[in-house]
C-alpha cells in the first residue's frame, strides 16, 4: 500500500477516475460494498458529485448525471496537466474533441472532459488544492488504465503530441498493443482490436482496479447487481476479470501478480 498524491503528478500521468451515473446513492451502496468506499462531498460545479475515500485519502469520483442526459455510463481517466486550458486546445488541433470546460471545479483545481479522434473519452485535470487519487497498491484503488480502441497507430501519436508520453509499440501481425511511458515510466497502454470493438461502446478507456482475490470480488459485485463479462483468468500482469456496475459501467478488477 503506498501513498499516491503526496506531490503534483507528472503532467500527463493518469491522476485520477471518475464516473457520472444516474442513481448517485444505488451506486455508492455498489461501490461502498464491493471496494470498501466511504464517501464525502466533492465540487458541485456538474451537480451532484462524491468523491470515494479508503483510509482518509482520495480514490475517485462519483456524480449524477441530470435525468435528461443519455450519456454513456463509463469510467473516465483524469490525466495530469499544468494548464487544463492550453491542453484542451492542444486536444483539438490534434483532431480531438473538448466536451466540457475548462472549467474550475472550486478550489479543488481546474478539469476539462474530451475524447481523441477515435471517439474515447478522457478527462484533463490541473490540480490545486486536490491532487489526485492519493491511495495505490490496496483493494478498492485504480491500478491501470488502457485505451480499447480499433487501432493504435493514429491515436499514439494524437496521446504523444498532446500528453508528451513516449510511445512504445508491441504491434505483430496479430496484436497491436501500445505501452504508454512518462521519463521512461510505464503510465497506460492502447490496445487494437479491431472488429471486436464494442459497437454500442466505440473505442473506450478502461480502469483497472486492484482486489485482494479477483474470484471473490467477482462473486460478491454479482450478488451486488453487478455483472460479469469476461469470468476470472490469468494474464500476465495478475488474474483479471472485465465487469460492470448495475448501470453498465464496464472495469477490469485485477489481483496483479506478485514479482
Amino acid at each position: 500500500m503506498t501513498e499516491a498524491a503526496t506531490r503534483r503528478r507528472t503532467p500527463g500521468a493518469p491522476c485520477w477516475v471518475s464516473l457520472m451515473v444516474h442513481g448517485l446513492a444505488t451506486t455508492q451502496e455498489f461501490y461502498g460494498a464491493l471496494f470498501g468506499w466511504e464517501f464525502q462531498p466533492g465540487p458541485q460545479q456538474l451537480g451532484p458529485y462524491v468523491r470515494a475515500m479508503l483510509d482518509g485519502k482520495e480514490i475517485a469520483g462519483i456524480g449524477q448525471l441530470p435525468p435528461d442526459r443519455h450519456l454513456p455510463i463509463a469510467w473516465t481517466p483524469y490525466f495530469a496537466t499544468e494548464d487544463a486550458d492550453v491542453t484542451a486546445e492542444s486536444i483539438r488541433s490534434h483532431g480531438g474533441t473538448v466536451g466540457v470546460g475548462p472549467l474550475d471545479a472550486g478550489d479543488a483545481g481546474r478539469m476539462a472532459i474530451g475524447s481523441d479522434p477515435a471517439g474515447a473519452v478522457f478527462g484533463v485535470w490541473q490540480a490545486a488544492a486536490h491532487l489526485g487519487t492519493a491511495l495505490a497498491g490496496t483493494h478498492g484503488t485504480p491500478v491501470w488504465n488502457e485505451l480499447m480502441t480499433r487501432e493504435t497507430s493514429m491515436v499514439g501519436k494524437f496521446y504523444a503530441a498532446v500528453f508528451g508520453f513516449e510511445v512504445e509499440a508491441e504491434s505483430s501481425a496479430d496484436f497491436d498493443r501500445l505501452t504508454l511511458r512518462l521519463d521512461g515510466r510505464p503510465v497506460a497502454s492502447a490496445r487494437g482490436v479491431g472488429q471486436a470493438l464494442p459497437r454500442d461502446r466505440g473505442a473506450h478507456w478502461m480502469t483497472y482496479f486492484e482486489v485482494g482475490d479477483t474470484d471473490e470480488s467477482a462473486r460478491v459485485l454479482t450478488e451486488l447487481g453487478g455483472h460479469v463479462l469476461r469470468p476470472p483468468h490469468d494474464t500476465a500482469t495478475g488474474r483479471t476479470a472485465c465487469v460492470s456496475d448495475p448501470e453498465g459501467a464496464v472495469f477490469t478488477i485485477v489481483t496483479t501478480a506478485a514479482g
